[in-house]
């Protein structure tokens, strides 16, 4: 059922909150000598950061609900929310804080409105965000950019009686996903503004029908809080020796992530996709050796195991009243995948960003056939775990599965970044 798919992603969100409030689980104190650490960094205090946002948009027209066939006949086209967050980044000085120099990773929560209450709901958000400087254009201001990830509650979803109209949301609990770029203007020492686009999605991720979602694009002011003074100059900021930093030990690690998740399937029936009335669950796991080319880039192969309880779902006879009786499941062989796949993986602090590109080798076909591929978030939890947080696609454009799960990594040698 869903409300499984919601417990695990409330699972996830909360132990991510957790990690990000305490930021050093996990991290070990093998790159310096104490001492030296907390003469580098301040005693290892952290910096924080408060922000507040508005950000005004416009809603895609990306189904006739939204370009006005809704019951208040008229397009849905504005969205407004307010955001609060707070955020944290390595002590001054750290390994962290030279290698990943204005970058802020936190927890954040909003509140949306579509103008169309009754039948989209007033939706709240809560998720995980991370922030960085890609380039400085003056000496007082900056281009950034941010994501964030997490989970929206509060839809009304479709309803055959009472909200006929809303072909898009199917679900009360939806994930969050968001990135944009910015304009950071420093006003004060410790306070900046910032302005600039970005873009919004909301979907179930295919555990529920209906499934397209709600897209926007539009613009964010906030304002900026840092708690602890910047340096003014570029000569009093401790530094960690530059052989420190350019010795980075490449070396190979293995990943393994076991996953799950629930799905909905259409099937096809007299040449029509016709959604089943089932959830199927969907269990995998991938090993594979990992790369690691410098802080922020690994790459590898890896084998994936896969079982989809959705995949080759037939139906019999014909269209009829009694549908739901008429799915039927193939034996358990045609349902499981052995495959490889080449990914490559953009490391951040607490974060990494991964991508995947394979296909199943050895399976029964049907469903099965064709290549698949991955877009995960990795969230540490101690130096080796991690939290896995995926979506599969099949041939690039079929939505397939959500990867929710569990990863550890053996022969980490990575440096510890917060001395």
């Amino acid at each position: 059922m869903f409300s499984g798919v919601k417990s695990l992603f409330s699972y996830v969100s909360v132990s991510s909150c957790l990690l990000l409030i305490s930021p050093v689980s996990g991290l070990s104190r093998d790159t310096l000598s104490i001492d030296t650490a907390h003469k580098l960094n301040g005693a290892g205090r952290f910096v924080h950061h408060l922000g507040v946002e508005l950000r005004p948009g416009f809603v895609l027209p990306t189904v006739p609900f939204y370009a006005g066939l809704n019951d208040q006949r008229k397009p849905i086209r504005n969205a407004l929310s307010g955001h609060i967050k707070y955020a944290f980044r390595f002590p001054n000085g750290s390994l962290g804080d030279q290698i990943y120099p204005h970058t802020y990773q936190g927890i954040g929560v909003s509140f949306y409105s579509f103008g169309n209450h009754r039948e989209l709901g007033a939706p709240n958000t809560m998720y995980l965000f991370q922030r960085s400087k890609i380039t400085q254009l003056r000496p007082n201001v900056a281009l950034d950019y941010e994501w964030n990830f997490g989970l929206s509650t509060g839809w009304e979803p479709h309803d055959f009686e009472h909200n006929t109209y809303n072909v898009a949301i199917g679900s009360k609990t939806n994930a969050y996903l968001n990135a944009g770029l910015y304009l950071r203007w420093r006003l004060t020492q410790n306070t900046d503004l910032a302005t600039g686009f970005d873009f919004t999605h909301f979907s179930n991720g295919n555990t529920n029908f209906p499934n397209a979602g709600l897209n926007t694009i539009g613009l964010k002011i906030g304002f900026l809080y840092d708690f602890r003074k910047r340096y003014s100059v570029a000569g009093k900021r401790p530094k960690i020796p530059d052989s420190l930093i350019a010795q980075y030990p490449k070396h190979i690690h293995y990943d393994l992530v076991f996953f799950g998740s629930w799905r909905r399937k259409g099937v096809e029936v007299i040449g029509q996709p016709v959604p089943s009335p089932h959830q199927y669950p969907v269990l995998g796991l991938y090993f594979g050796p990992m790369y690691n080319l410098s802080y922020r880039f690994r790459a590898g192969v890896s084998i994936d195991a896969v079982y989809d309880g959705s995949a080759n779902v037939y139906t019999k006879n014909y269209f009829s009243a009694a549908l739901e009786e008429k799915f039927f499941k193939p034996s358990i062989d045609k349902q499981l995948a052995i495959g490889l796949s080449a990914r490559a993986e953009y490391i951040m602090p607490i974060f990494t960003i991964g991508i995947g590109l394979g296909g199943n080798l050895l399976h029964r076909g049907g469903d099965l056939r064709g290549s698949h591929q991955t877009f995960a978030l990795k969230i540490a939890a101690t130096r080796n775990s991690f939290l896995h947080i995926g979506y599969n696609l099949k041939d690039f454009h079929e939505p397939n599965y959500l990867m929710l799960g569990l990863g550890y990594r053996f022969k980490n040698k990575a440096p510890s970044l917060f001395f």
